[in-house]
């Protein structure tokens, strides 16, 4: 559902409205006593040990050993090179001494539920990008930039007792720029005639959409800046990216994106996956693998309840000690969203893939969703049928 379906002459309000270091600051609203040193969330180990005297007992990055990744760190562990998808091995040689603290993901859904609710109590027109960030269309709400902007800010902390940065911008890809530019805590007002100052000196890599891969191509070309791919010769571009994308490059490295924002989209996947600290035989480690496997499949059902959904096709993701990504899918004559369903039809997809190597990654996901009606609703009678 789309409803900035405002006439062309009535100039865009968009905000872009980023959680600052989400998760973490969650945790510090739990551990007060880490505000100011470096923390690190990520890993499934045990919570901080609570001591007579009330204080608690924190892991150390240092001391850990195995092959999970950051799922975020505070500002200050980010002083020291320690970012989100970081191998936790690494961050500890960058900050041995930061704090290491377990992800409590249902906590930070909660906290997320909290804060979009805030949002949508000043501004209703949201588009959820996930748990900890939205865009918001502001266009209609006859209240200046900035007094709305705080006013939001401002609900998210009554409800959450966490800041956010805010960006308020003619369209979306500005207001992503934008509320990454004064964190944390930030509030940007840019317009496009802020573009040249604030935006061009910026990397080409800052423009939602210029991966890793593009971004190396541009620098091989001598393009490092939005503002020098803004100059860039189109036919240049065309040469290296073809005609599509080199002509998107050029609208968004001068600031322009149409893209409205959107209420709701339905989910074309849903997938859960687990890396393991260490690699696991199929044989020797099976009771490991399948207590990991089933509890996967449990956490999908979860999924696909909360967004009232059900699927047709499942699939399963492998990587092997040798980096080798291996999946199969499997598409079934009726929907399910049960967890015994779920891994009955992933278990024939795993039949299928040769054990050769120790496993590193396993993953499991439902696709083809839609939300059923109440006569092709799915049952669980009609699921373990089909997969016995």
């Amino acid at each position: 559902m789309d409803l900035s379906q405002h006439s062309p002459s009535t100039p865009r309000r968009i905000a872009h409205l980023d959680m600052d270091a989400f998760f973490a600051s969650v945790e510090l609203l739990r551990y007060p006593e880490l505000r100011g040193r470096p923390v690190v969330i990520g890993g499934r180990g045990d919570p901080p040990l609570r001591l007579a005297d009330g204080t608690h007992q924190f892991a150390r990055l240092g001391d850990y050993v195995g092959r999970g990744v950051i799922t975020t760190s505070t500002y200050e562990a980010r002083k020291f090179g320690v970012f989100s998808a970081m191998g936790m091995m690494k961050a500890a040689r960058l900050a041995p001494d930061a704090v290491l603290l377990p992800s409590n993901f249902a906590t930070y859904r909660e906290y997320s539920r909290r804060f979009k609710a805030a949002v949508a109590s000043v501004a209703p027109c949201i588009e959820d990008r996930g748990i900890d960030e939205v865009y918001i269309d502001l266009t209609d709400i006859d209240e200046p930039d900035e007094p709305l902007g705080r006013r939001i800010k401002e609900a998210v902390g009554a409800a959450t007792g966490l800041t956010c940065s805010i960006a308020i911008a003619p369209n979306k890809l500005l207001a992503k720029i934008g509320s990454d530019l004064d964190k944390p805590d930030g509030l940007t007002l840019l317009g496009m005639n802020d573009v040249p100052l604030r935006i061009w000196p910026l990397p080409a890599a800052k423009i939602n959409g210029i991966g890793p891969k593009s971004a190396r191509k541009l620098s091989e070309l001598g393009i490092e800046t939005v503002g020098q791919l803004a100059a860039a010769r189109p036919a240049l571009l065309q040469q290296q990216f073809g005609l599509r994308y080199a002509s998107w490059l050029l609208r968004v490295a001068n600031g322009l994106d149409e893209r409205p924002v959107v209420m709701y989209s339905e989910p074309k996947s849903i997938s859960r996956e687990t890396t393991f600290e260490r690699d696991l035989h199929v044989i020797e480690d099976r009771a490991r693998l399948s207590e990991v496997f089933g509890r996967l499949c449990e956490q999908l059902e979860n999924d696909l309840l909360r967004k009232r959904v059900v699927g047709r096709t499942v699939g399963i993701k492998l990587r092997f000690d040798d980096f080798r990504t291996v999946t199969r899918d499997l598409t079934l004559p009726h929907d399910l969203a049960d967890a015994q369903a779920i891994r009955g039809a992933a278990g024939l997809c795993l039949k299928r893939v040769p054990f050769d190597s120790r496993i590193r990654l396993l993953g499991v996901r439902v696709s083809s969703l839609r939300r059923p009606d109440a006569q092709q609703g799915c049952t669980r009678a009609r699921q373990l049928t089909l997969l016995d």
